[in-house]
């Protein structure tokens, strides 16, 4: 490689390259050709770790358009249009969604598509495709299948490796099967199966750097113990609702309000009501370095409104402050609707 910078060795030139904010990645591509190989090696991407330069960026995926995922700058408060995502199946749902060295993955699910003219649905309920972007190489690219097609799954990142547990079969029949990706061979392993399963989906929530898979409707939640030896079984009476994660501490949108979710039977704490979002279904919930993020959805036929509204608001709650008030974000640029996916993106 050519000298990047000049009068500084390369390894040095790269890590100054490494300060510059993701959002103005595309235009140090421009630069020259030396430039864009620098960005697109694996000593890039660490160098932004060690100094401290990467950045959070939140990932959603809407209803429409289909298969087409935004990536949102909280610092900047801009979104990214990401290239369309190469899945055959059409308007792609159910699946699951992580984030680990430094690439998003897309996971399983099927098809959410409905004939217009017939209102017939889509063959495809669950799949085992497993789909990655890569962020500095704006590119998408196909990894190993599942080793079992689910949908409605609980899917974690934990430890640089991906859980997936649960769902349901293309048959529509839940399952207990378990399994752990590692991205950097492409193998997907099989874990110990789940103790229970049940007939509503269920999703997943990394505390206290264990897997915690929840299922609606049930108060008891199962965890991976001894790292993916087998499951054990509590009841904690956790609140049910859209969960996110806060500097290591758990929230549930449940009863019209946010509150601070506790393990072990302890109570729980209001942050914040959310009534003025009670017309409103279908959003993302996640969190963002301090904050909690509602993102998208739609508005339902009501007593004032006869039609859905499909939403690309993104509303935004200070859980660490002495007294929560919510803000408004940028709303999303090309997405809108129902939040089909969201997630955390470190790069």
């Amino acid at each position: 490689m050519s000298r990047l910078i000049d009068g500084l060795p390369n390894e040095v030139a790269i890590r100054c390259l490494a300060r510059v904010p993701f959002f103005y990645h595309s235009n140090l591509h421009l630069v020259s050709r030396s430039w864009r190989a620098a960005l697109l090696g694996p000593e890039f991407y660490k160098a932004r770790a060690e100094i401290g330069c990467s950045e959070e960026l939140l990932c959603a995926l809407a209803f429409d358009p289909e298969n087409t995922w935004q990536l949102y700058d909280p610092l900047r408060d801009r979104w990214i249009t990401l290239p369309l995502m190469p899945s055959q199946i059409r308007h792609l749902a159910r699946f699951g969604v992580a984030s680990v060295s430094g690439k998003l993955f897309v996971i399983g699910g099927g098809s959410d598509r409905v004939d217009p003219l017939t209102g017939d649905h889509d063959g495809i309920f669950a799949s085992n495709e497993v789909w990655s972007y890569d962020p500095l190489r704006h590119e998408w690219a196909r990894r190993a299948p599942m080793l079992v097609r689910r949908a409605m799954f609980a899917c974690c990142a934990l430890d640089g490796k991906i859980i997936v547990a649960g769902g349901f079969t293309n048959c529509r029949e839940s399952i207990s099967k378990a399994e752990m990706y590692d991205p950097e061979t492409d193998i997907w392993e099989p874990l110990p199966d789940l103790k229970q399963t049940h007939s509503s989906a269920c999703s997943g929530v990394v505390v206290k750097g264990k897997v915690h898979v929840v299922h609606k409707g049930l108060s008891t939640v199962q965890i991976l113990e001894e790292g993916g030896k087998w499951w054990a079984v509590e009841d904690y009476g956790w609140l049910q609702g859209p969960m996110a994660m806060v500097r290591g501490e758990l929230y549930v949108l449940s009863n019209g309000c946010i509150s601070k979710q506790r393990a072990e039977n302890m109570p729980d704490r209001v942050v914040s009501s959310v009534s003025e979002f009670q017309s409103r279904i279908a959003f993302g919930t996640i969190g963002v370095g301090d904050d909690i993020y509602l993102v998208g959805g739609v508005i339902g036929p009501g007593p004032r409104n006869q039609c859905i509204k499909q939403l690309s608001d993104v509303d935004i709650l200070n859980v660490t402050s002495e007294r929560p008030t919510w803000r408004q974000g940028s709303p999303m640029t090309q997405c809108r609707g129902s939040i089909l996916g969201c997630a955390l993106l470190r790069v």
